[in-house]
């Protein structure tokens, strides 16, 4: 992907205001009890942003008919399904706005959150206007953040879902890698800021995998679908910085569906 860098640095100066992390078979579905249901949790990641077909009645939470719970939900049609992942969440959004329908009868969820709490707006519209060094320190501060207050945060989100929804499978997603290294991009970020968001996203997805471990829930890693899809990658998933600046650095309609629905339908 080839990206003007005055388009992006002139794009990038309103994801300030705007960017948040807006998430099987026959076999996945024999796994889901009858009488159960499905509750798809989290921020932009499992709502949907990037992807378009957006619900007109979940306002600014932007959840997509082609997102990964919604596709899921069309292809084995759970007893129910609750969408409540929204736009922009947080952890403590999650906890005191998205749980009510969980209860002792459901029996799946999904959940994609830490993105935000870690500050993926700020870290990539820093990124994308101020230069290499600014880049790499405040991805060291999301770093920081990412080993020292998500665990306690993710914990909070988890033991909630597992107090509401106690016999539920708990499916929690990680975030994939925004860019392929030495790829095609010719202009934009430098390779070692790339690479160090990319590493920044394995650091949130190990905290997570760790996080849902310990509370018995499974962690689901789409990195593998991913591959050759990123940024600069021939084939990409996930926009760049683009118009509506909500959906930059989010998966495309292709991402949600090849990227995101297999990986959540082989842990389902």
């Amino acid at each position: 992907m080839r990206v003007s860098r005055f388009a992006a640095l002139t794009s990038a100066f309103f994801v300030a205001s705007s960017l948040a992390l807006t998430g099987a078979g026959a076999a996945a579905a024999a796994q889901l009890p009858a009488a159960g249901g499905y509750v798809a949790l989290g921020d932009s990641y499992s709502s949907g942003v990037g992807a378009g077909g957006y619900d007109s009645g979940s306002g600014a939470c932007k959840r997509s008919t082609k997102s990964y719970p919604a596709l899921w939900a069309a292809a084995h049609s759970p007893s129910s399904f609750a969408f409540t992942a929204c736009s922009g969440a947080r952890t403590g959004d999650v906890v005191s706005g998205q749980l009510g329908p969980l209860n002792s009868a459901t029996s799946l969820v999904s959940i994609t959150i830490g993105g935000n709490d870690a500050g993926f707006a700020d870290t990539m519209t820093t990124c994308a206007l101020q230069g290499e060094s600014a880049c790499l320190a405040r991805v060291g501060q999301a770093r920081t953040y990412i080993d020292n207050t998500l665990p306690g945060k993710l914990d909070t989100v988890y033991g909630a879902i597992a107090d509401k929804a106690p016999s539920a499978r708990v499916v929690a997603l990680g975030y994939p890698h925004f860019y392929k290294l030495d790829g095609s991009c010719v202009a934009g970020l430098t390779e070692k800021s790339r690479a160090a968001i990319n590493d920044a996203a394995d650091a949130i997805n190990g905290v997570i995998a760790k996080r849902a471990a310990d509370h018995g829930f499974t962690f689901a890693d789409v990195n593998s679908t991913f591959a050759g899809h990123e940024l600069c990658s021939g084939s990409p998933w996930l926009h760049s910085v683009t118009y509506p600046v909500d959906e930059s650095y989010h998966p495309t309609a292709a991402g949600q569906a090849g990227g995101y629905l297999p990986v959540f339908g082989s842990a389902a």
